[in-house]
């Protein structure tokens, strides 16, 4: 819901897990899709993993409260773009968001 407030972000869907975030994802092509590394039926990395295949050009942030070296190493493996932990608040989710999009953005022709 918070992310519903920022001016320059669009939320299009929202998923209870990782195989609906997968259906919903082919079905919108999101520019970024943020994904709990712990989701019921299918984790963020197996979801990563399967969206890299089916909707490539989405950025894909990971968002968890399991902040290790094992974790964030797995998630960047599948395909992640960014990995944020949870405790650390709304701006540094804002900030990979961001950043994701910044390089999913088709460059500029003059």
């Amino acid at each position: 819901m918070r992310l519903r407030l920022e001016p320059d972000l669009k939320v299009i869907g929202e998923a209870g897990d990782g195989q609906a975030a997968l259906l919903l994802a082919v079905d919108l092509q999101p520019d970024i899709v943020v994904l709990d590394l712990e989701m019921p039926g299918q984790d963020g990395v197996a979801t990563t993993k399967a969206l890299r295949s089916a909707v490539a050009g989405s950025a894909i942030v990971i968002l968890t409260i399991h902040d290790d070296v094992v974790n964030r190493a797995r998630a960047l493996a599948a395909g992640a773009t960014a990995f944020v932990e949870k405790t650390g608040g709304l701006e540094p989710l804002l900030e990979a968001i961001r950043r994701a999009a910044a390089r999913s953005l088709p460059a500029v022709e003059e």
